[in-house]
This record gives C-alpha cells, structure tokens and sequence, in this order.
C-alpha cells in the first residue's frame, strides 16, 4: 500500500500493528513519499500496557475502546482486516452493525479481510457464520483474499479511487467521515454482573444492523472473560455468563466459538481452554 502513496492507521503497537507500519516506511521511502503519516489509535488501558511502536508519527488516544473502535471508521477511508480471534471478529460485526444501517449504505467503504493463505480458514468459518446470521446482504460488504499481498493493495486502491469519488461529489469531508450514523455500544455492559448478558437479543427478528450490534456484544463479553481483569473477575465470582437465542443463531454461534478454540484463537498461551459463557437455544 506504502507503494501506492496510502497512508497507514493502526492500533498502533506492535506485530500486525506495525507491520504495515514499517512496510509502508520503505515503500514511502521508495517512493519518495517524505510526509507518509503513521497514524495510531489507542486508549488509556492499551496504552498502558504497551507503548506505541516506534514508527507512529501521530498518535491519537481516545478515552475508551468504543471511542476508539468508533475513530478508526471516522478517520478511516477503507479497512483491512488481519486474522485473530474473537476480539477481530467482534471489530467486524462492529464495522458491518454500521455498514447494515440504510442510512450508510450508500457509502462506499472498502473492507478486506486478508493473511498468509493458511489464515483462510478462519476467515472461512468467520463468513460462514455471517452468513448463517446477517446473511448475503452482509457478506457483500466485505472481500477475503489472502496469500496475495499485491493483490490486497491493488483492490483496496482502486476502491479508494471510488471513495475519493464519492467525497468529491457530496462534499464530504476527506480527513473525517461525519456521515456515518452508529449503533449503541456494549460499554455498559461491560460493566455489569454476568447475568445482565442474559437480555441480549439473539433473534433474526429484529434488523439485520441490530442483530449484528446484539452479537457484537455478546462477543464482548467474550473477550471480556477471556482476558481483561474485570470480566476474569466476575466469571470467578458469578460463573460463566449464558447467552440465550433462537437455535439458529446459538448453533451458529457454538461452531463459530468451537472452530476458535479449535484453532487456538481464544487466548494466547493456554494449552486448554476453559470457556467463560453458555449458550443455550430458546424454546
């Protein structure tokens, strides 16, 4: 992408952070691009934990993860998005809640979802349950190609020729993305015991941009068991959290989550894992 003169924004530490990062630089470098802007986006319990990689020459801390999530689209003109587990997959439902909504779906924003071939799996399984619950409208807001670096970079350029397109005809703005309207967030959540998951509404009766907010949470909530000291806490305390749903969309759910432990995707350095939720099918 360096390659092409596009600029690079990240979460802004280290790995997969910044290695487009550094690609970039050289490829900047290449191209006698001297102001390549580096941009990271972090917040404060991130931050805390590792510092912005050495690259980043403009670094952006919002006050939370949902300002943060909310800033990468804002600022973003297109996504690519690399293999991880269930943190990635709920960025995902986040960007495609957002991309559901009538109101946006006009706008042109490039998504990618890419790797090293043997990522394709897990990109496989991802579309698979997208399918299954958002279904093919939602699939159409997103490409997977992996193995093909070149490949990447030349589609997602062209995609941002029609972004750039678009902003021209409507006057919007290229350096902040004001248009999009959000869905509410799961701080709240977050923040309450793990019987307060049980509300979620896990049905396709509802908007396909709700559903996709609904199971961005429970995701979340997910994450939050697995690894963050608040969520790890309250699973001591108050067990598991359940999460209840039409059967379609908690066996969706259940291959989904078992194909992530399969491969290894739900916490880094544990031999064997040891789930934080249930799920159970409605009546």
């Amino acid at each position: 992408m360096g390659l092409r003169k596009l600029n690079i924004c990240t979460g802004c530490g280290p790995g997969a952070m910044k290695g487009p990062m550094k690609g970039a630089t050289i490829a900047h470098s290449k191209q006698r691009v001297e102001k390549g802007r580096y941009l990271g986006i972090t917040e404060p319990g991130i931050i805390a934990a590792e510092s912005p990689n050495p690259i980043v020459n403009e670094l952006l801390i919002m006050p939370d993860i949902e300002k943060r999530l909310e800033a990468f689209v804002r600022v973003g003109h297109g996504i690519i998005v690399f293999p991880g587990g269930a943190g990635t997959a709920e960025e995902i439902l986040y960007i495609l809640g957002i991309l559901l909504r009538n109101e946006n779906e006009a706008i042109p924003f490039p998504l990618i979802f890419t790797g090293p071939e043997e990522s394709h799996e897990y990109f496989e399984t991802l579309d698979a349950f997208i399918s299954k619950t958002l279904g093919e409208r939602a699939r159409g807001f997103y490409e997977i190609i992996t193995g093909d670096a070149h490949a990447v970079s030349q589609r997602m350029k062209e995609l941002l020729d029609q972004v750039t397109a678009y902003r021209k005809k409507t006057g919007e703005s290229f350096h902040f993305n004001g248009t999009y309207r959000f869905l509410w967030s799961c701080k709240s959540l977050l923040n309450l015991p793990t019987t307060a998951w049980r509300p979620l509404n896990l049905s396709k009766q509802q908007p396909d941009h709700q559903l996709a907010a609904q199971l961005r949470c429970a995701l979340s909530g997910i994450v939050a068991g697995n690894v963050k000291e608040q969520g790890i806490r309250a699973i001591e305390e108050f067990g598991p959290f359940e999460l209840r749903g039409d059967p379609d969309i908690i066996s969706a759910l259940e291959v989904l989550l078992d194909a992530f432990v399969d491969q290894r995707r739900m916490k880094i350095n544990h031999e064997e894992y040891v789930p934080c939720f249930k799920l159970a099918a409605r009546s």
